[in-house]
C-alpha cells in the first residue's frame, strides 16, 4: 500500500493502527495521540483511512466506544470533588479559603457533553419531537403564493423592459 505523499515511511503501520484504535477506544482524542513524539500526523493517519476501508470501519466503532468512555467519565466528574483554592485580597491580607472546585467541574462536564452532541448528534444531541394528539393534530401548511407574486412581479419587470 502506497504511503501517502510527505509521510515518514512507518516501519509497522499495522501496529500503529492498533495503537490508534486503541487509543481512540479509551476516549482519547487523535490529536492527543498524534502529538506524541514519534507518531504519524494527522494527514499520515487520515490517508490510511482513504487507503484501507477496514481501518475505517475499526476507527469509527473506536471514536464510538471513546465516545462512551467520555460520556461515562462525566458521571465521574460529577461524582468526584475537587479540592482547590480561593485567593481573595484585601487591604486587610489575603484571604485562602478552601473549597470543591464546582465551577471547574461544572465546565468540564459541559464541554464533554457539548462536543459529544457536536460528534455525534444523533446520539448524543438533543431531541426535539413534536406530537400532536387524536383532538389536536399537527398540521403542516405550504404556501406558494409567495412564489407566485414572484413570478408575476418578474413577468411585469421583463414586460416593463421589452417596452
Amino acid at each position: 500500500m502506497a504511503r501517502p505523499k510527505g509521510t515518514p515511511d512507518y516501519k509497522n503501520i499495522a501496529q500503529l493502527k492498533d495503537e490508534i484504535i486503541s487509543w481512540l477506544s479509551e476516549g482519547e482524542t487523535l490529536r492527543s495521540y498524534c502529538r506524541q513524539d514519534g507518531k504519524p500526523s494527522y494527514s499520515a493517519i487520515y490517508g490510511w483511512l482513504e487507503q484501507d476501508p477496514a481501518f475505517t470501519t475499526r476507527f469509527a466503532h473506536a471514536r464510538s466506544i471513546g465516545h462512551d468512555v467520555i460520556a461515562e467519565e462525566t458521571l465521574h466528574i460529577a461524582n468526584t470533588p475537587i479540592e482547590g483554592q480561593t485567593v481573595t485580597e484585601t487591604e486587610e491580607g489575603v484571604t485562602i479559603k478552601r473549597e470543591d472546585m464546582l465551577g471547574h467541574r461544572k465546565l468540564q462536564i459541559e464541554t464533554r457533553l457539548k462536543l459529544l452532541a457536536k460528534w455525534n448528534p444523533k446520539k448524543w444531541g438533543d431531541r426535539t419531537v413534536l406530537t400532536g394528539d387524536d383532538a389536536n393534530p399537527i398540521v403542516i401548511e405550504a404556501n406558494f403564493d409567495v412564489f407566485g407574486e414572484m413570478l408575476k412581479n418578474l413577468s411585469l419587470k421583463r414586460q416593463a423592459g421589452e417596452q
